[in-house]
């Protein structure tokens, strides 16, 4: 995607500037991280890395206990994170009203941060496929309608490849399309099998739960090609990882604006100081496991 968007920078002069602004925000971004006042500095790292994917910061054991847990993913800017921030976004927007024109201000916004992010945080291969999910979707919403992930899937596919065809060699790109062909094809069947008048609760655990299921079943293969490591208790990493990057992630984005503007209060920050630490200490211990 990179030796891509040179090519475009080469012919089109204002993507180049968008570009070169976007990286300059992603950079921003990353400074005013450094300069909030956590009593943990790996909190400040591993914030930076879940949102502008710099890792650079974050001690070798924690990437370690990532690594052995099976949660590298999370730190890997992808799919996930472009979706959390879709979705705050969206939500946001959706403030505003429910009429057309509101719809078609709150698309064209929604696609233009996301893509602004993408750019921010070096369009990878893996978060260019969630934009190009972002735009479908968004066009299908202007639209009324309601397309089926599979078809998603497949045109997001044959875009990002007729833009840079060598991104089928990516790694990201490979596991990014073999997560969500699994998310679309294996998981309806898996999470039919719990029984429908269970607690909600116990219902709701077991639909992440084969969440992870269906996706482990379909990048299992390639981790196990590429990398040679295959994750034991990746169901019970993904059933406290991902939540607590959804509160993460949001609880940041608030923490960085509040700070901004000076008035971020103590129990915000400490609250997102908690729950990255949180997130650090249980993937420790489930990589001692």
């Amino acid at each position: 995607v990179r030796a891509n968007h040179n090519l475009f920078m080469l012919t089109y002069p204002e993507i180049s500037s968008l570009t070169a602004s976007a990286e300059s925000i992603g950079q921003t971004l990353q400074n005013w991280i450094d300069n909030i006042e956590f009593k943990n500095p790996d909190t400040n790292a591993l914030i930076k890395a879940l949102l502008t994917g710099n890792r650079s910061q974050i001690p070798r054991h924690i990437t370690q206990a990532f690594r052995t847990s099976g949660a590298s993913h999370i730190l890997a800017l992808s799919g996930l994170h472009l979706g959390i921030i879709y979705m705050i976004v969206s939500k946001l927007l959706s403030l505003a009203g429910g009429n057309n024109k509101a719809r078609l201000v709150q698309g064209i916004l929604c696609i233009m941060t996301c893509t602004f992010y993408s750019l921010a945080t070096g369009a990878g291969a893996s978060i260019i496929r969630a934009l190009i999910f972002v735009i479908i979707r968004e066009i299908a919403k202007l639209l009324h309608r309601q397309p089926d992930l599979k078809d998603i899937l497949a045109s997001s596919m044959i875009i990002q490849l007729t833009i840079c065809p060598s991104d089928i060699s990516n790694i990201g790109f490979q596991l990014s399309y073999a997560a969500i062909a699994g998310i679309a094809w294996i998981h309806p069947f898996l999470k039919d099998i719990w029984p429908e008048d269970s607690e909600p609760i116990l219902k709701r655990i077991w639909n992440s739960a084969s969440i992870s299921i269906s996706c482990q079943l379909t990048t299992g293969p390639l981790a196990w090609f590429y990398f040679r490591t295959f994750p034991q208790y990746f169901i019970l990493t993904n059933l406290i990882a991902l939540p607590l990057t959804g509160l993460i992630i949001p609880s940041a984005m608030l923490t960085i604006a509040l700070s901004l503007c000076g008035i971020c209060p103590d129990i915000i920050s400490r609250a997102t100081e908690v729950l990255v630490t949180a997130l650090s200490d249980a993937l420790e211990i489930i990589s001692l496991m």
